[in-house]
């Protein structure tokens, strides 16, 4: 076992470096690139789950809406084909981190989250988008004693907040769900989760769009966009869509509107999928109610089953490229591949035998509140959502609306959200952004080896709301 854990180059030597879910049959052809020029309502830049969601949303709103999307690459490359298909309820990355910038939004913010998430599924059943859907819940682990204790005070919280659907497992309960001599106790999340293949759930929007009268241009980036009398222009590198608004999508790539570039940082996270496990290495883990599971620690591990019995395991390394830029040599990081394998088999020494078929990376939208933001822009022809902080599966349908609702002009329950109405804290320019990232990492690395204990660097920053998290 100990052998096993300590060497995973074996287990990773015939892993492909390529996304698990992009690497799929029913991955659908590429549509054609924009030649000349377009004429709409509504031009969508991005075709990953916040621009898909705005194009679906808009046509539902009003069917005569005359709708463009364009996007660089393909529909689902880059974030939404990339993540670890958690869909959550959640529109504040989580409770606790609501609970600490909206206290008096936390009831309304947690109903509107869990019906999103009500009608991502209604969305799927409605237009037939196999996505591998399944409401299987979450649940947060703890595998450090300090850990425990913060799991058992945020179930009390919860109770006290009257939020309903969590339940507290110590360690006999946690592992009679999933087998690991590392998981200490659990917060499980029923009913605020789904699990879902994310690259489906991608091209299912895109077929949604397509059928509603959306036309969809990719490999077609906006490079430059201008106000004009009558609404807006965006260039392309072979034409051009001329608009009466837009709504951006671009999250991690830089943003159409410059002056909201410093409120993101891009990120990067890593992941890696199992081969299909046997019936054997099965009934060694567990894991039949196949929730989606998440370490509680500030460098975390998030990892959930496939419906063909593979394991996804990511994240805990977050890598931040000085300047932020996003480039594609950026999406494989092997020092992060081979630290994941190490975890991986501590985590589940049962499964000693067990090879990789792919690992990877992306870039995340970071903002410094953990959870979207939203504006307008060019005289509020333009919106733009951004900042979900790899919570976004699910959020991005809400910041759709909430996008649509300010282009509208639309005074309703999202627009008049403090959420919504307010920005983060934008980071500060380089060097000093690498500067005070490095730091935060470093400190939080240090809080996880010393009980948890918070140094003054993390909670100075607390106290400003200026954080760094994937």
């Amino acid at each position: 076992m100990a052998a096993r854990a300590m060497n995973p180059v074996q287990a990773l030597s015939d892993a492909a470096h390529r996304p698990y879910w992009l690497d799929d049959p029913s991955r659908p052809e590429a549509l054609p690139a924009l030649v000349g020029d377009e004429h709409c309502d509504l031009l969508v830049v991005g075709g990953g789950y916040s621009g898909l969601w705005t194009a679906l949303r808009a046509k539902e709103r009003d069917p005569g809406r005359d709708v463009v999307l364009i996007e660089a690459q393909e529909t689902g490359w880059a974030a939404s084909g990339r993540n670890g298909g958690f869909c959550s309820a959640s529109l504040t990355h989580g409770w606790a981190n609501g609970a600490s910038r909206w206290p008096d939004e936390l009831a309304t913010l947690h109903e509107l989250g869990l019906k999103n998430l009500d009608d991502i599924e209604a969305t799927l059943a409605r237009y037939g988008i196999d996505c591998d859907f399944e409401r299987t819940g979450e649940i947060d682990i703890a595998t450090a004693p300090h850990q425990v204790h913060e799991l058992q005070e945020a179930a009390e919280e919860l109770e006290a907040l009257g939020i309903t659907g969590y339940e507290y497992l110590d360690r006999d309960a946690l592992r009679a769900e999933v087998h690991s001599p590392t998981f200490l106790a659990g917060l499980w999340d029923r009913d605020g989760v789904a699990m879902l293949h994310p690259a489906r759930l991608a091209w299912g929007l895109k077929r949604a769009c397509t059928e509603l009268g959306v036309r969809i241009y990719e490999h077609t980036p906006g490079t430059e966009l201008s106000s004009r009398t009558a609404g807006l222009a965006v260039r392309t590198p072979y034409g051009r869509v001329f608009a009466r608004h837009a709504a951006l999508g671009t999250n991690a790539f830089p943003s159409l509107v410059k002056r909201v570039r410093p409120y993101i940082a891009p990120v990067y996270d890593y992941a890696l999928m199992t081969e299909p496990l046997s019936a054997e290495q099965l009934a060694a883990v567990g894991w039949k109610g196949r929730q989606g599971l998440g370490d509680a620690a500030n460098h975390f591990h998030y990892f959930r089953i496939t419906p063909d019995h593979r394991i996804l395991w990511g994240g805990y390394d977050i890598v931040y490229h000085y300047g932020g830029g996003v480039r594609s040599e950026y999406d494989h990081h092997p020092a992060t591949y081979q630290k994941l394998a190490e975890h991986f088999f501590r985590c589940f020494p049962q499964l000693e035998d067990v090879r990789f078929t792919h690992s990877w990376g992306g870039a995340i939208d970071t903002c410094s509140r953990f959870s979207a933001f939203f504006g307008t822009a060019h005289g509020g022809k333009v919106a733009y959502a951004l900042g979900y902080t790899g919570l976004g599966v699910g959020a991005t349908r809400f910041g759709a609306d909430v996008m649509l609702d300010l282009l509208s002009g639309e005074r309703t329950e999202r627009t008049e959200l403090e959420m919504v109405r307010s920005k983060p804290l934008p980071f500060p320019p380089e060097p000093v952004r690498s500067m005070g990232i490095g730091i935060t990492q470093w400190s939080m690395t240090k809080a996880d080896e010393n009980g948890g204990r918070r140094n003054l660097w993390l909670k100075a920053m607390d106290k400003v709301g200026l954080g760094f998290d994937s």
